[in-house]
């Protein structure tokens, strides 16, 4: 195990995982200028990681994250209005970096997530969540709105959804998170582990390059490319792949009823 200490965050290397543990628990994990900073540079950096298959996100104490810390929110309204522009897109940029890992991320979410908390999970690939956990987009109690969180709120959750949590701003809780689809799965703190585990085996199981490439499709398809763009360029993408290693070992291992070389033996 190699464990790392920043000043907001800590990181976590056992085997092929990198946990990524929000580290400041007297605030509730609540995020400010260096925290932004510092997972801003941990999810560009995972990127050049060869060693890591999965990413996981997950608070440190009794909550995953409550949002943004209110004394730096307070402090940085009274900055010019550059100033708090700058501010906001290093925050939009922490969220893309995020959504835009090449490698498989995770967040495992317990007690609160509030406000922009929902952007960090969001972001991310898959989520599993403890069932009493509290979920709020409570920005608009506070005279603001969920602006940089809500490109992927709205991917995970849809319109309609995202229009009945944003406008109300109400508590709901792990089971209702699953029913919007902000969560992929709710349960007890054991079930949470052994969904986890199952995830992480499964995406072992799978080839690296191609998990990667895949995640570089899926942005591709919802983000970048018409239908038109789509018909060609994923043609050309399972071509490329079909005459990769990775390709012809993952074929040669199925057909000759072997695990493939990216398995752990």
């Amino acid at each position: 195990m190699i464990f790392m200490k920043n000043r907001t965050i800590n990181t976590i290397i056992e085997d092929d995982i990198l946990y990524i543990v929000l580290s400041r628990p007297k605030v509730h994990n609540a995020f400010n200028a260096l925290m932004i900073d510092e997972l801003t540079d941990i999810y560009s950096s995972v990127n050049q990681m060869d060693n890591i298959r999965v990413v996981i996100l997950k608070g440190v104490g009794k909550s995953f994250c409550a949002g943004a810390d209110l004394n730096w929110m307070r402090d940085i309204s009274k900055f010019t209005h550059q100033e708090n522009v700058d501010e906001s897109l290093k925050l939009s940029d922490c969220f893309y970096k995020i959504y835009t890992c090449k490698k498989p991320t995770i967040a495992h979410v317990h007690g609160v997530a509030i406000g922009g908390a929902n952007g960090l999970l969001s972001a991310c690939d898959i989520v599993a969540c403890e069932q009493h956990t509290v979920f709020s987009l409570s920005e608009v109690k506070i005279g603001i709105v969920p602006a940089c969180i809500s490109p992927y709120v709205v991917k995970r959750i849809g319109e309609y959804n995202a229009r009945e949590t944003m406008l109300t701003g109400n508590r709901f809780d792990g089971k209702k998170a699953k029913e919007f689809g902000l969560v992929n799965f709710s349960g007890t703190p054991h079930e949470v582990d052994e969904y986890l585990e199952k995830t992480i085996a499964s995406l072992r199981t799978s080839g690296p390059n191609a998990i990667s490439m895949c995640k570089e499709l899926l942005f591709s398809l919802n983000n970048e490319w018409t239908l038109e763009e789509a018909r060609t360029k994923t043609a050309e993408m399972i071509a490329n792949l079909r005459q990769s290693e990775e390709g012809q070992e993952g074929m040669d291992a199925f057909l000759n009823k072997r695990p493939p070389n990216w398995i752990k033996k």
